[in-house]
């Protein structure tokens, strides 16, 4: 490992993210490595980290290289992997419109769960850091059937099982401090349901077509917002309001309040989902590659 790394901090909807450029994929980003980064008190601090590689350069996507030339390798804050991450894709387009490797307009990125299309917006700039907002192509949602049920202490509800490339329970309650203090992951059953884990979600209703959540991500613990989790949110909204695209040929946009902000998500009838909200690089410096490896041991 090089004595200095360079890395730069953003967030989207302060859902916070330590980036670490690596176009050749030659930094060793272990569990114990992604985990020491991410910690708030002995490390930089974020829900997770964006490992920027060269889709060629990682054995994951080169298969995707044709389509991307840049792989999100994205690990939660406890080092495990995960397939996709709503907010860190646009941060990650984010930083490489910073570091001049992608311009206003359409980019595609891979991830562990596809390629996806990105827009960066054409607005202004607020001291050299782009400020628009940042449109992605999540996909389209997949609704696993059975029943699933969430809860907290003594109480529970039914969730809305939704795919989005990776697993979410979205459970409806009258109050967003039903969800306790997500310290834990919230118990689900079927245990069969989520084999790998899940995030879950607790909504409420602010209006019509506007709701607000809490989030418990997997391997990181309750955030400040979660784009996966938003959309699955928006797409478990809809159905629960009897509207489905595919059906009514009509898209169908909520607004999602996170703690950290808001997103608009739009599902299409043709069953693609885009999100929409901000993504902003705050600050950038040189992680002490010595103290990484201490710390590793």
């Amino acid at each position: 490992m090089s004595t200095r790394i360079a890395f730069l901090k953003g967030h989207g909807t302060e859902n916070d993210f330590v980036i670490v450029p690596d176009p050749e994929n030659v930094i060793d980003l272990t569990p114990a490595a992604v985990a020491a980064l991410c910690d708030r008190r002995a490390g930089i601090g974020g829900d997770g980290v964006l490992h920027v590689v060269r889709s060629a350069a990682h054995p994951e996507a080169g298969a995707m290289a044709a389509e991307a030339e840049w792989f999100m390798d994205y690990r939660n804050s406890d080092g495990s992997i995960a397939e996709m991450c709503g907010n860190g894709i646009r941060v990650f387009a984010r930083y490489l419109q910073h570091a001049g490797h992608a311009t206003e307009g359409d980019l595609a990125i891979a991830t562990r769960g596809g390629v996806k299309t990105v827009h960066i917006a054409k607005t202004g700039t607020d001291g050299g850091s782009a400020t628009g907002d940042i449109t992605v192509g999540m996909g389209k949602a997949r609704l696993p059937e059975g029943d699933v049920t969430v809860g907290v202490g003594e109480r529970s509800w039914p969730a809305r099982n939704v795919n989005m490339g990776n697993p979410h329970a979205v459970a409806f309650v009258d109050d967003l401090a039903d969800a306790g203090d997500l310290l834990s992951p919230p118990p689900f059953s079927p245990a069969a349901a989520y084999p790998d884990g899940v995030n879950v979600e607790f909504v409420v209703d602010r209006g019509p077509h506007h709701v607000a959540m809490r989030v418990h991500e997997r391997g990181s613990g309750e955030t400040r917002s979660c784009g996966t989790g938003a959309c699955a949110v928006a797409v478990a909204a809809a159905r629960r309001d009897g509207a489905d695209p595919a059906v009514t040929g009509t898209p169908a946009t909520y607004t999602v309040d996170v703690p950290g902000g808001t997103l608009v998500i739009t599902e299409r009838p043709d069953g693609e989902i885009e999100m929409t909200g901000p993504a902003v690089i705050v600050a950038e410096g040189e992680i002490d590659g010595e103290w990484l490896e201490t710390v590793v041991g």
